[in-house]
């Protein structure tokens, strides 16, 4: 599924996920009192003869800031299918989270444990790009599922914003 294994950031340009996991250590190593949430969330958006799907990597130093990074697939067809789309999302997602292994994140986690007393914590979510109203929510029981039997959070709209605003911002 895999067409470019590089994440963009405006500030660094292309990177490897490696040099996207060491830019995400950096960012929380400078502040390591603060609470963090990443996110991974995919957009997509249908053009005549391709569609574009761009995966978002976001990291929310709680009410100090961010960093993120996109990774780019496009399938060579327009994919009308509602539903196709969605999984597809889903999948990318997934794709992404998986490079996040235990060990990469026990070690940010290992990096905030001495300060969880100051405030310091930790969360991992999938956002789906689907919601309780529209044509997505015949969907949410099952892109959730596959999320959660991955053993991720799985967050949809409005809390989804890796997918629906980050990665949004990009397919256009």
């Amino acid at each position: 599924m895999d067409n470019t294994n590089k994440f963009y950031n405006i500030t660094h340009g292309y990177l490897t996920f490696e040099q996207a996991y060491m830019k995400i250590f950096s960012f929380i190593e400078k502040d390591v009192k603060a609470s963090y949430l990443l996110s991974i969330g995919t957009d997509s958006h249908t053009y005549p003869k391709e569609t574009k799907f761009m995966t978002a990597i976001h990291l929310h130093r709680i009410g100090k800031g961010a960093w993120g990074c996109i990774r780019p697939y496009v399938a060579k067809r327009a994919i009308r299918s509602l539903h196709e789309k969605i999984s597809l999302e889903t999948a990318l997602s997934q794709e992404v989270a998986m490079l996040f292994t235990n060990e990469r994140l026990d070690i940010i986690q290992n990096l905030l444990i001495p300060y969880l007393d100051q405030g310091a914590d930790f969360r991992f979510e999938i956002h789906l790009d689907i919601g309780q109203k529209g044509a997505t929510r015949d969907f949410i029981q099952e892109m959730t599922g596959r999320i959660t039997a991955m053993g991720f959070d799985a967050k949809i709209k409005p809390d989804a914003y890796a997918a629906f605003c980050y990665a949004h911002r990009y397919t256009k």
